[in-house]
């Protein structure tokens, strides 16, 4: 298939609607996949929701429904945000899904025909909320660390995964392929866990029914955190032609599944593992951990209709250094809208446009390339910052090149000039330099760059096509503005 790039997302429990927080990693995911598309490679973009578990079944209890209902019903909000922020995955994959049930089968009798699978009966302290198991170290006052609130004491039988047969060979993983868990700290974090020793896992449960029953005991349905994780794999096309995945993307609170238990489990079921692991961090919003206690859980839609979608896109990754935790408000969108998309890009676009209407009856032809400006534009730089999943510096380094572009604007005062040569080209220069901000901006903000493209009068290019002196002439229209500033102050 040439050069593959595939991405996923964490999947979304589907207990609670979606927010600004996983809005985030979703709106990152699609930034890469549009990015490498740009540089002509085969992308496969996957992201989805999570739909079984006992929490689910409760959940939908409480709410009078059918388990199936509920999450029909859950899945398409999340569903629908995505689509709202401009997120275009490949595949939005259910594990509610036929195929995925069907896989998740077939993997784990691949791990069954191995020995890796016995069975055996459990006794332990667990959290329904973020159903997961926890040692009495690790619960604070016997309560859930993360959801603080009382675990429960469960005793029943189960079937495990010999997880702790594959610590050495992880281990040996983790040094032989230092890329495998990023960033640094976060594989060092992991790491040491592990070296602490790796126990076998519990796989399946009896208390509730929600879920893909487990093949060689119907009595049996496998734990909603082992089964979820095979998405990424019974996801990956039709014949799971896109495996191994080029990148997980998941939250920190996501790594030891991902990092730990993901990899082992394809060790033993015989699949190669994914190239990278990123754990990035947690977006607060105001400073706050996002709660719906706290009144402070923001809904994608309400920004999209508020702000636009091209705004949030560009505010969540400019704002906040992939990887580290990062902070959502909406005053600092407000600036962000305003001072750099409003007053730069838009300003820019506006003045040009309408420069080569007035001076030239928006006609513009090739002419001589202005090297200096271009010089202010490092496209191999860009790239390798975005393939260091530097995503924040790269739309840093392409906003550089939006101000020296005004900047020559402004020097060049092409409405002072008489000789029509002259400002044929420099408005051309500027002509080219809006033409290679709208390829370099697609990914981030890809509305705006389709209506840059729709006011030049050109179509939407490539990265190999970011060199000035590709076009030789065209027919400008300016079209509305691109971005409203917003002045009323109605923001949090």
């Amino acid at each position: 298939m040439g050069k593959v790039f595939f991405v996923t997302t964490a999947i979304d429990y589907v207990n609670a609607e979606p927010h600004i927080g996983h809005a985030y990693q979703k709106v990152i995911a699609d930034v890469l996949a549009r990015w490498h598309k740009l540089n002509d490679e085969k992308v496969f973009f996957l992201t989805g929701t999570d739909e079984h578990g006992q929490k689910i079944e409760r959940k939908a209890a409480e709410e009078k429904k059918d388990p199936k209902e509920f999450c029909d019903e859950m899945a398409k909000k999340f569903k629908d945000a995505w689509e709202e922020l401009d997120v275009k995955s490949d595949r939005f994959i259910r594990t509610t899904d036929k195929d995925h049930g069907e896989f998740v089968k077939r993997f784990v009798k691949r791990m069954y025909e191995r020995g890796d699978i016995y069975k055996g009966s459990y006794e332990g302290w667990y959290c329904v909320p973020c159903e997961t198991f926890y040692t009495e170290k690790d619960l604070v006052e016997k309560s859930c660390p993360v959801h603080k609130r009382p675990a429960e004491y469960l005793s029943e039988k189960t079937y495990y995964f010999r997880m702790s047969k594959y610590q050495k060979k992880l281990l040996q993983w983790y040094e032989e392929h230092p890329e495998f868990v990023l960033p640094e700290t976060r594989r060092n974090e992991i790491k040491n866990r592990v070296k602490e020793g790796l126990q076998d896992l519990s796989i399946t449960r009896t208390s509730f029914r929600w879920g893909i029953p487990f093949p060689y005991d119907d009595k049996h349905i496998l734990y909603v955190w082992y089964e979820a994780l095979i998405n990424y794999l019974s996801g990956a096309g039709k014949k799971q032609e896109y495996w191994p995945a080029t990148l997980h993307l998941l939250g920190k609170d996501n790594g030891w599944f991902h990092a730990v238990i993901w990899p082992t489990m394809l060790f033993s079921a015989g699949y190669p593992l994914p190239r990278t692991v990123f754990v990035h961090g947690f977006l607060t919003v105001n400073g706050e951990k996002i709660s719906k206690t706290l009144g402070n859980v923001i809904s994608p839609l309400y920004l999209k209709k508020k702000y636009g979608a091209d705004a949030v896109r560009y505010f969540l990754v400019r704002e906040i250094p992939f990887g580290e935790d990062g902070n959502f408000s909406e005053r600092d969108l407000v600036k962000r809208h305003n001072n750099e998309l409003a007053n730069e890009v838009g300003n820019l676009v506006s003045r040009t446009l309408t420069l080569i209407e007035k001076k030239l009856g928006g006609r513009i032809e090739k002419a001589a390339i202005e090297k200096e400006l271009f010089k202010k534009v490092d496209v191999k730089k860009i790239k390798n910052l975005m393939e260091g999943l530097k995503l924040n510096e790269a739309l840093a380094e392409i906003y550089k090149f939006v101000q020296a572009s005004n900047k020559y604007i402004s020097d060049k005062a092409p409405w002072k000039v008489e000789d029509k040569k002259e400002v044929n080209r420099i408005l051309y220069n500027l002509f080219e330099a809006i033409r290679i901000l709208s390829i370099l901006l697609s990914p981030f903000i890809p509305n705006t760059a389709e209506k840059i493209n729709g006011q030049l009068g050109i179509k939407g290019g490539k990265l190999k096509d970011a060199v000035p002196g590709k076009v030789k002439e065209a027919k400008v229209k300016k079209g509305e503005i691109l971005f409203k500033k917003i002045e009323d102050g109605s923001y949090n």
